[in-house]
């Protein structure tokens, strides 16, 4: 179904609502209704506009093994993107973090929201210092479990999946010691006081955390068109910068890389560091660059992985391999 779209003034209300897939976990429900009064405050709608669609993906089906032993961050997408491909809805509301960095060229990401904390948050101790000594972590992200066991080798890593309720309740269980968790994800469930904030100096994020995007197919003009009015530009170039280096090192799902983005004016700082996964190796490097060069982010994995020694650069298959 294809809705007209005014270029001049406000946008009317579609005749129908427009629809908005999304995952039905709660927190991407959360982003969902977020993405939908965004969007109805900016065309001045009311929240009937927009119809919210929840779909249960495969990787809210699967938790029993981690993400990259069952096809990675497409079981986030599939569902969705067939959707989208059917016309069953209008667009989808992803996490940007979980979007793979190659899609295809049928969607669009048309709109990023502002970023959200993007630090991480661990819970069950003050500070990753302060974790005693030989304590389980529970956490199945390649990033966070590499990062925790070079700062602490004596950790031990325990599988943890699962969304916010479920893997804090598995802490509660005694599953695990302590567990980290995404500041945007506590601060869109209101539970901003779990656990506690790592600062990026000394712990860096995922790319695109705490970042909402909102995908659509390429062709629809008149819904690319309205969501042009929420897009975060500032946010938008931080992701865009962060995926093309994650393209360009050439990484997976078990891929560790951490890194932060600092926005100053048009001027981008993306900091970034590869791990071994058992964290025993780490490379840093910094990138400073204007936020429409789209060299820069290949630059920048050049450099990491002709730093890299073989047991970091193995994980990654960039253009300074080639």
């Amino acid at each position: 179904m294809t809705h007209t779209f005014l270029h001049d003034g406000p946008a009317p209300a579609p005749q129908t609502p427009l629809r908005l897939g999304t995952r039905q976990s709660p927190l991407a429900m959360a982003q969902a209704h977020e993405a939908r009064d965004r969007l109805c405050a900016a065309h001045g709608w009311p929240a009937e506009a927009v119809e919210i669609v929840p779909v249960i993906a495969s990787g809210d089906r699967i938790q029993d093994r981690p993400l990259a032993e069952i096809g990675g961050k497409a079981l986030w997408t599939k569902e969705l993107d067939g959707w989208l491909a059917s016309g069953e809805i209008d667009f989808a509301v992803h996490s940007m973090k979980d979007v793979e960095t190659i899609r295809p060229e049928e969607l669009t990401i048309a709109a990023v929201l502002p970023r959200a904390d993007v630090r991480d948050v661990l819970v069950g101790a003050e500070s990753v210092a302060a974790i005693p000594p030989g304590a389980r972590v529970g956490t199945s992200a390649p990033r966070r479990a590499a990062q925790m066991l070079h700062a602490r080798p004596d950790l031990l890593i325990v599988p943890f999946r699962g969304n916010v309720a479920t893997r804090l309740a598995k802490l509660q269980a005694g599953e695990a010691d302590v567990t980290l968790l995404a500041a945007a994800g506590l601060v869109r469930l209101n539970q901003a006081g779990v656990g506690h904030p790592l600062p990026t100096d000394r712990w860096l994020p995922a790319p695109a955390q705490g970042a909402i995007g909102i995908e659509c197919l390429t062709a629809r003009h008149d819904v690319r068109g309205w969501l042009a009015a929420i897009d975060h530009a500032p946010t938008h170039a931080a992701v865009r910068a962060e995926r093309a280096l994650l393209l360009a090192l050439g990484g997976n799902c078990h891929s560790p890389i951490a890194l932060h983005t600092q926005t100053d004016g048009d001027e981008l700082t993306l900091h970034a560091a590869l791990f071994s996964p058992d964290g025993a190796l780490r490379v840093e490097a910094t990138e400073r660059f204007s936020a429409g060069d789209e060299t820069a982010p290949a630059r920048l994995a050049d450099r990491l992985l002709a730093q890299a020694p073989d047991g970091i650069r193995v994980h990654f298959h960039g253009t300074a391999l080639h």
